[in-house]
């Protein structure tokens, strides 16, 4: 009787078990989508300092002014931390000795070259001689005296003069002029040069090379 009952107890418990209902499964958390990647930004490239030499050369055509007759043509190239300025001066009395210097700007359209400015001074230094020891401004140049055929070879180095790249001693759109006097290098702030008988504007001719990329 007692083992009767037992397997009846077993029987009723298996049989409950079996009416359990079974767990829901657990739902997994939904995956957040990976943000995704930027490619990164291409490199800009830096703009030119302002002392940069953007340019290998620059030319200069100098037009008469008034009834001078002098005319000329002038190359500026770059020249170890400077520039330096070759060409002649044409039309000029035989032997005669004339001052030459850059001036603020690159208009020569005034009959008496007063368009093309002041000297170019932008240290706003005293007046002087650039071969001298003492102060000059940046666009004084020494005197150059012509030939018995009355024409004046120039060829001189100026020394911190740039030839583009925007900063203060770029000398790209500024003047040329040469005039009727020799300059005294000392009367200020001219050189008791006399009146204005060139004048021509300094323009780039031949940008400078770009140094090849290895990387590229």
């Amino acid at each position: 009787m007692n083992v009767l009952r037992t397997a009846l107890l077993l029987g009723s418990a298996i049989a409950l078990s079996a009416c359990q209902p079974a767990e829901a499964p657990v739902a997994e958390a939904p995956q957040t989508p990976a943000a995704p990647v930027e490619a990164p930004a291409p490199p800009v490239d830096p703009a030119p300092a302002a002392d940069t030499q953007l340019a290998a050369s620059a030319r200069a055509t100098l037009i008469p002014l008034g009834e001078s007759g002098v005319g000329g043509e002038l190359v500026f190239e770059v020249d170890n931390g400077g520039v330096r300025v070759t060409g002649s001066f044409t039309g000029l009395e035989p032997g005669a000795t004339h001052a030459f210097h850059i001036h603020e700007f690159g208009n020569c359209t005034a009959a008496d070259g007063s368009s093309a400015g002041g000297h170019f001074n932008p240290a706003q230094a005293a007046h002087g001689n650039r071969e001298g020891e003492g102060e000059h401004h940046a666009g004084d140049i020494p005197n150059q005296v012509a030939g018995p055929d009355g024409v004046a070879a120039v060829d001189q180095r100026l020394d911190g003069l740039q030839l583009g790249g925007g900063g203060e001693l770029d000398i790209i759109g500024r003047g040329v002029i040469v005039h009727a006097d020799p300059d005294d290098y000392t009367t200020q702030p001219t050189g008791n040069a006399g009146g204005r008988i060139a004048c021509g504007v300094i323009e780039a001719s031949t940008l400078a090379p770009v140094s090849a990329d290895p990387a590229q």
